[in-house]
Protein backbone atom coordinates (compact mmCIF):
# COMPACT_ATOMS: atom_id res chain seq x y z
CA UNK A 1 0.00 0.00 0.00
CA UNK A 2 2.95 2.12 0.95
CA UNK A 3 4.21 1.78 -2.66
CA UNK A 4 0.71 3.38 -4.69
CA UNK A 5 1.86 4.53 -7.47
CA UNK A 6 -0.78 7.48 -7.90
CA UNK A 7 -2.08 8.02 -4.02
CA UNK A 8 0.36 9.41 -1.25
CA UNK A 9 0.13 7.94 1.82
CA UNK A 10 -1.21 10.90 3.60
CA UNK A 11 -4.30 10.38 0.86
CA UNK A 12 -4.66 6.66 1.27
CA UNK A 13 -4.84 7.19 4.75
CA UNK A 14 -8.03 9.77 4.22
CA UNK A 15 -9.52 7.25 1.66
CA UNK A 16 -9.57 4.17 3.79
CA UNK A 17 -10.33 6.71 6.98
CA UNK A 18 -7.29 6.13 9.11
CA UNK A 19 -4.78 8.19 10.17
CA UNK A 20 -0.93 6.97 9.43
CA UNK A 21 -0.22 4.99 12.37
CA UNK A 22 -3.42 3.06 11.78
CA UNK A 23 -1.54 0.96 8.66
CA UNK A 24 -2.26 -2.28 8.69
CA UNK A 25 1.04 -4.14 7.83
CA UNK A 26 1.18 -7.69 6.51
CA UNK A 27 0.68 -10.21 9.54
CA UNK A 28 4.10 -11.52 11.36
CA UNK A 29 4.01 -15.32 11.26
CA UNK A 30 5.58 -18.62 13.28
CA UNK A 31 5.35 -22.31 12.90
CA UNK A 32 1.93 -23.72 12.93
CA UNK A 33 2.51 -24.99 16.09
CA UNK A 34 3.79 -21.89 17.55
CA UNK A 35 0.87 -19.88 16.39
CA UNK A 36 -1.21 -22.62 18.04
CA UNK A 37 0.85 -22.10 21.43
CA UNK A 38 0.32 -18.12 21.46
CA UNK A 39 -3.59 -18.27 21.03
CA UNK A 40 -3.55 -20.89 23.60
CA UNK A 41 -1.32 -18.76 25.95
CA UNK A 42 -3.03 -15.66 25.53
CA UNK A 43 -6.80 -16.94 26.28
CA UNK A 44 -4.90 -18.73 29.34
CA UNK A 45 -3.03 -15.74 29.91
CA UNK A 46 -6.15 -13.17 29.96
CA UNK A 47 -7.69 -15.21 33.07
CA UNK A 48 -4.08 -15.60 34.77
CA UNK A 49 -2.07 -12.72 34.15
CA UNK A 50 0.02 -13.80 37.26
CA UNK A 51 0.95 -16.84 35.11
CA UNK A 52 4.66 -16.94 34.59
CA UNK A 53 6.97 -18.74 31.88
CA UNK A 54 7.46 -21.98 34.20
CA UNK A 55 3.83 -22.17 34.99
CA UNK A 56 2.96 -21.32 31.61
CA UNK A 57 4.54 -24.85 30.58
CA UNK A 58 3.69 -26.81 32.73
CA UNK A 59 -0.11 -25.63 31.66
CA UNK A 60 0.74 -26.76 28.29
CA UNK A 61 2.07 -29.67 28.72
CA UNK A 62 0.01 -31.45 31.35
CA UNK A 63 -3.21 -29.85 31.00
CA UNK A 64 -2.79 -29.47 27.00
CA UNK A 65 -0.53 -32.08 26.17
CA UNK A 66 1.82 -29.83 23.73
CA UNK A 67 5.54 -31.11 24.33
CA UNK A 68 7.39 -28.09 24.99
CA UNK A 69 9.57 -27.10 26.80
CA UNK A 70 10.17 -23.42 29.06
CA UNK A 71 12.97 -22.18 26.41
CA UNK A 72 10.12 -22.10 23.38
CA UNK A 73 7.57 -20.38 26.00
CA UNK A 74 10.47 -17.69 27.59
CA UNK A 75 10.92 -16.71 23.45
CA UNK A 76 6.85 -16.41 22.81
CA UNK A 77 6.17 -14.44 26.04
CA UNK A 78 9.09 -12.34 24.95
CA UNK A 79 7.61 -12.21 21.18
CA UNK A 80 4.06 -11.51 22.32
CA UNK A 81 4.75 -8.86 25.10
CA UNK A 82 3.60 -10.38 28.03
CA UNK A 83 4.84 -8.91 31.62
CA UNK A 84 3.54 -11.43 34.35
CA UNK A 85 1.83 -9.42 37.33
CA UNK A 86 2.26 -9.91 41.08
CA UNK A 87 0.09 -8.78 43.93
CA UNK A 88 2.86 -6.52 46.02
CA UNK A 89 3.24 -7.23 49.00
CA UNK A 90 2.83 -4.31 51.69
CA UNK A 91 5.91 -5.36 53.67
CA UNK A 92 7.91 -4.42 50.29
CA UNK A 93 9.88 -1.71 50.15
CA UNK A 94 10.13 -0.09 46.57
CA UNK A 95 13.39 -0.05 44.78
CA UNK A 96 13.15 3.75 43.73
CA UNK A 97 15.83 2.64 41.08
CA UNK A 98 13.26 -0.07 39.81
CA UNK A 99 11.26 2.27 37.48
CA UNK A 100 11.30 5.32 35.43
CA UNK A 101 8.20 7.24 36.53
CA UNK A 102 5.80 7.11 40.22
CA UNK A 103 2.44 5.75 39.83
CA UNK A 104 0.01 8.64 40.12
CA UNK A 105 -3.26 7.44 40.19
CA UNK A 106 -3.49 5.52 43.61
CA UNK A 107 -6.48 7.03 45.82
CA UNK A 108 -6.61 9.76 42.99
CA UNK A 109 -10.05 10.58 42.21
CA UNK A 110 -11.23 10.54 38.63
CA UNK A 111 -13.82 12.60 37.61
CA UNK A 112 -13.51 13.96 34.18
CA UNK A 113 -13.05 13.35 30.69
CA UNK A 114 -8.93 13.81 29.56
CA UNK A 115 -8.29 13.60 33.61
CA UNK A 116 -6.23 10.25 32.99
CA UNK A 117 -4.92 8.37 29.73
CA UNK A 118 -4.08 4.63 30.08
CA UNK A 119 -2.43 2.81 27.01
CA UNK A 120 -1.07 -0.28 26.75
CA UNK A 121 -0.28 -2.96 23.59
CA UNK A 122 -1.55 -5.81 23.53
CA UNK A 123 -1.00 -8.95 21.01
CA UNK A 124 -3.75 -10.17 18.47
CA UNK A 125 -4.22 -13.40 17.29
CA UNK A 126 -5.46 -13.84 13.43
CA UNK A 127 -6.13 -16.68 11.03
CA UNK A 128 -2.67 -16.53 9.61
CA UNK A 129 0.00 -15.13 11.59
CA UNK A 130 -0.37 -12.41 14.68
CA UNK A 131 -0.04 -8.67 15.03
CA UNK A 132 0.18 -6.32 17.70
CA UNK A 133 -2.34 -3.46 18.88
CA UNK A 134 -1.91 -0.29 20.95
CA UNK A 135 -4.74 1.81 22.33
CA UNK A 136 -5.38 4.71 24.24
CA UNK A 137 -8.52 4.87 26.93
CA UNK A 138 -9.96 7.81 28.53
CA UNK A 139 -10.43 6.47 32.31
CA UNK A 140 -13.43 8.52 33.21
CA UNK A 141 -15.62 7.59 30.12
CA UNK A 142 -13.89 4.48 29.50
CA UNK A 143 -14.20 5.65 25.55
CA UNK A 144 -11.36 4.43 23.28
CA UNK A 145 -10.29 7.15 22.06
CA UNK A 146 -7.51 5.75 19.30
CA UNK A 147 -5.92 2.83 18.73
CA UNK A 148 -3.33 1.43 15.78
CA UNK A 149 -2.25 -1.87 14.58
CA UNK A 150 1.32 -2.78 13.87
CA UNK A 151 3.64 -5.81 13.02
CA UNK A 152 6.10 -4.88 15.31
CA UNK A 153 6.35 -2.61 18.76
CA UNK A 154 7.95 0.29 17.66
CA UNK A 155 8.36 3.20 20.05
CA UNK A 156 7.74 5.46 16.65
CA UNK A 157 4.43 3.78 16.59
CA UNK A 158 3.66 4.61 19.74
CA UNK A 159 4.27 8.20 19.75
CA UNK A 160 2.81 8.89 16.58
CA UNK A 161 -0.47 7.23 18.18
CA UNK A 162 0.11 9.49 21.12
CA UNK A 163 0.26 12.53 18.81
CA UNK A 164 -2.65 11.96 16.67
CA UNK A 165 -4.78 11.59 19.65
CA UNK A 166 -3.53 14.70 21.76
CA UNK A 167 -4.55 16.49 18.48
CA UNK A 168 -7.80 15.42 17.78
CA UNK A 169 -9.15 14.97 21.63
CA UNK A 170 -6.39 17.61 23.26
CA UNK A 171 -3.74 17.24 25.97
CA UNK A 172 -4.95 15.13 29.29
CA UNK A 173 -3.75 16.00 32.66
CA UNK A 174 -2.09 12.25 33.21
CA UNK A 175 -0.38 9.59 31.28
CA UNK A 176 -0.05 6.14 32.88
CA UNK A 177 1.16 3.04 30.87
CA UNK A 178 3.26 0.61 32.27
CA UNK A 179 7.68 0.48 31.96
CA UNK A 180 7.61 -1.21 28.84
CA UNK A 181 10.54 -0.29 26.39
CA UNK A 182 8.20 2.05 23.92
CA UNK A 183 6.46 3.72 26.93
CA UNK A 184 10.10 4.09 28.42
CA UNK A 185 12.22 5.55 25.01
CA UNK A 186 13.33 8.97 25.15
CA UNK A 187 10.70 9.27 21.96
CA UNK A 188 7.75 8.69 24.15
CA UNK A 189 8.99 10.47 27.19
CA UNK A 190 9.94 13.67 25.26
CA UNK A 191 6.17 13.75 23.99
CA UNK A 192 4.67 13.50 26.90
CA UNK A 193 6.58 16.39 27.89
CA UNK A 194 6.52 18.63 25.10
CA UNK A 195 2.62 18.31 25.45
CA UNK A 196 3.37 18.97 29.44
CA UNK A 197 1.71 15.39 30.40
CA UNK A 198 2.42 14.63 33.80
CA UNK A 199 3.73 11.15 33.64
CA UNK A 200 2.12 7.85 35.50
CA UNK A 201 3.98 4.22 35.20
CA UNK A 202 2.82 0.89 36.47
CA UNK A 203 4.88 -0.19 39.38
CA UNK A 204 6.83 -3.57 38.17
CA UNK A 205 4.26 -6.66 38.22
CA UNK A 206 1.71 -4.23 39.80
CA UNK A 207 -1.82 -6.27 38.92
CA UNK A 208 -4.27 -3.40 38.89
CA UNK A 209 -2.37 -0.17 37.91
CA UNK A 210 -3.54 -0.59 34.53
CA UNK A 211 -6.68 -2.09 34.75
CA UNK A 212 -9.24 -0.31 32.83
CA UNK A 213 -6.76 -0.86 29.41
CA UNK A 214 -6.79 -4.37 30.22
CA UNK A 215 -10.46 -4.94 31.13
CA UNK A 216 -10.53 -3.52 27.18
CA UNK A 217 -8.22 -6.41 26.16
CA UNK A 218 -10.13 -8.68 27.53
CA UNK A 219 -13.47 -7.55 25.87
CA UNK A 220 -12.41 -7.20 22.65
CA UNK A 221 -10.54 -10.61 22.05
CA UNK A 222 -13.36 -12.35 23.96
CA UNK A 223 -16.31 -10.43 22.09
CA UNK A 224 -14.76 -10.45 18.98
CA UNK A 225 -11.08 -11.26 17.78
CA UNK A 226 -11.70 -15.17 19.22
CA UNK A 227 -14.56 -15.84 18.24
CA UNK A 228 -14.28 -15.01 14.43
CA UNK A 229 -10.02 -14.50 14.08
CA UNK A 230 -9.51 -11.84 11.44
CA UNK A 231 -7.93 -13.03 8.16
CA UNK A 232 -5.21 -10.25 7.13
CA UNK A 233 -4.39 -7.05 8.31
CA UNK A 234 -7.75 -5.40 6.39
CA UNK A 235 -10.18 -7.97 8.07
CA UNK A 236 -8.58 -7.06 11.28
CA UNK A 237 -8.59 -3.21 10.70
CA UNK A 238 -12.04 -3.75 9.80
CA UNK A 239 -13.17 -5.80 12.73
CA UNK A 240 -11.37 -3.66 15.48
CA UNK A 241 -12.94 -0.89 13.71
CA UNK A 242 -16.67 -2.30 13.75
CA UNK A 243 -16.24 -3.14 17.55
CA UNK A 244 -14.72 -0.39 19.08
CA UNK A 245 -17.48 1.93 17.34
CA UNK A 246 -20.08 -0.57 19.16
CA UNK A 247 -17.74 -0.30 22.46
CA UNK A 248 -18.06 3.46 22.39
CA UNK A 249 -21.34 4.13 21.36
CA UNK A 250 -23.53 1.07 22.16
CA UNK A 251 -22.01 -0.98 24.93
CA UNK A 252 -23.04 -0.55 28.58
CA UNK A 253 -20.72 -0.33 31.17
CA UNK A 254 -21.86 -1.10 34.43
CA UNK A 255 -19.02 1.09 36.34
CA UNK A 256 -20.29 4.61 34.37
CA UNK A 257 -24.11 3.86 35.49
CA UNK A 258 -24.88 1.31 32.74
CA UNK A 259 -24.23 3.38 29.79
CA UNK A 260 -21.86 3.61 26.85
CA UNK A 261 -18.32 5.65 27.28
CA UNK A 262 -19.60 8.80 24.58
CA UNK A 263 -22.25 9.55 26.65
CA UNK A 264 -20.15 9.88 29.63
CA UNK A 265 -17.24 11.73 27.70
CA UNK A 266 -18.96 13.82 25.35
CA UNK A 267 -21.39 14.89 28.24
CA UNK A 268 -18.77 15.94 30.51
CA UNK A 269 -16.92 17.26 27.89
CA UNK A 270 -19.67 20.14 26.71
CA UNK A 271 -20.61 20.58 30.64
CA UNK A 272 -17.48 21.55 31.83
Amino acid sequence: MKSHPRLSLNEQCKLLEIHRSGLYYKPKGESILNLKLMKEIDKYFLEHPYYGVERMTDYLKLDLGYNVNIKRIRRLYKLMGLQTIYAKPKTTIRDKTSYIYPYLLKDLKIDHPNQVWQTDITYIPMFRGFMYMAAIIDVHSRKILNWSVSNSMSAEWCTELLNDTVKEYGVPKIHNSDQGSQYTSDLYITALKKHQIQISMDGKGRALDNIYIERFWKSLKYEKIYLNPPNGGLDLYKKVKQYIEFYNTKRRHTEIGKVAPDQIFYQKQMAS
